[in-house]
């Protein structure tokens, strides 16, 4: 698609060309799996098989597809979601073409709360191991405004140094962690740590997607300040823009989507890395429209990868990191490459 100046026609147009790959993809993923359903059936059967008495579905299906495939395949769609539109922020904000959602160390300090929770064995109660890596992250990320913080500014740098020495910490704590925990507790640390989309419930969805969607109208209200200063901070105050206000609000916002994302889902990788760099070559680096095709491109490829996921190996579920990163790892590789020309 040609880049063209960005006007609200264009937003809406590329947003409903997003929202029907979106669309797409939830169907494709929700007919895909072990239990094998005709496509014409049921596709049929997510029009009409919802209804009570209805024939198309039998009762095994309608659980399939409803109960556990359709709850699963919209987290994986707020989740990607939510990873994508952190990276556009922390990328803009950062001026760093590497940076991601976990950046600022808050992978690490998720990890280490939920490792903990998974260790002492509080796994049954709702929301633990959720709760307990949520706070790891609220907490890192308190920490690193806290050290990257002088003179009542945000300096990018700095902040970025503090993310990758906190990070680096939480690291040899997760290493620690691992190494005293048993073969079972090992098991659901992996899965954790490399992405865990099964564990999905309508109240989860819920929960995130308030969050989420909040999230996002924050950021997206900041979408024209966030041009300026993209292109220099010297110039956006000259044109009236709150800089520090804007830096901090958007670096919370970011902060928030990826702590409640991270603290449901465990780590992905490279979601929040490549999503925003292929919708910013296609549509341009303007955030009033980057921001919102990022957001729904990330919610689609996460489905797909999590479809690939449960699907690729008969009778075998990997993480879903796995696939993201295998992915992501060869396209930045090229990326970097293509650049280097």
């Amino acid at each position: 698609m040609e880049r063209s100046i960005v006007t609200l026609s264009r937003v809406i147009k590329v947003s409903f060309i997003l929202l029907g790959l979106f669309a797409l993809v939830v169907v494709v993923s929700m007919l895909v799996g072990p239990a094998r359903i005709g496509f014409v059936q049921g596709f049929q059967g997510l029009l009409f098989g919802w209804q009570d008495g209805s024939a198309i579905l039998t009762p095994s299906e309608k659980t399939i597809i409803f109960s556990i495939r359709l709850p699963r395949v919209l987290f994986a769609g707020l989740v990607g979601a939510a990873l994508s539109a952190a990276g556009v922020i922390f990328q803009a904000l950062l001026r760093n073409p590497l940076a991601d959602p976990y950046i600022l160390g808050i992978s690490g300090g998720s990890a280490v709360g939920a490792i903990i929770g998974i260790i002492i064995g509080i796994g049954a109660v709702p929301f633990a191991i959720p709760g307990l890596a949520f706070c790891g992250a609220a907490a890192t990320v308190l920490l690193v405004f806290f050290i990257g913080r002088s003179n009542r500014e945000l300096h990018s740098t700095t902040l970025l140094l503090a993310g990758v020495i906190v990070n680096a910490f939480f690291s040899a704590v997760i290493m620690f962690l691992i190494s005293i925990s048993t073969n079972t507790e090992l098991h659901s640390i992996t899965f954790w740590l490399m992405g865990d989309l099964t564990l999905s419930s309508w109240f989860k969805i819920l929960f995130v997607a308030i969050l989420l969607f909040a999230g996002f109208a924050v950021i997206y209200s900041y979408a024209r300040p966030l041009n300026l200063i993209v292109t220099g901070e010297e110039t956006a105050l000259q044109l009236g823009v709150d800089v520090e206000r804007t830096k901090i609000v958007l670096f919370m916002a970011g902060s928030l989507l990826t702590a409640v994302a991270v603290s449901f889902s465990g780590i992905i990788g490279f979601v929040g890395l490549i999503i925003p760099h292929i919708m910013r070559m296609i549509f341009g680096p303007d955030h009033r429209l980057l921001l919102p095709a990022s957001f729904l491109f990330g919610a689609s490829f996460l489905i797909a990868a999590d479809t690939i996921a449960r699907t690729i190996i008969p009778h075998t579920e990997l993480p879903v990191g796995v696939i993201t990163a295998m992915c992501g790892a060869p396209y930045f590789i090229y990326l970097l490459r293509r650049r280097s020309l």
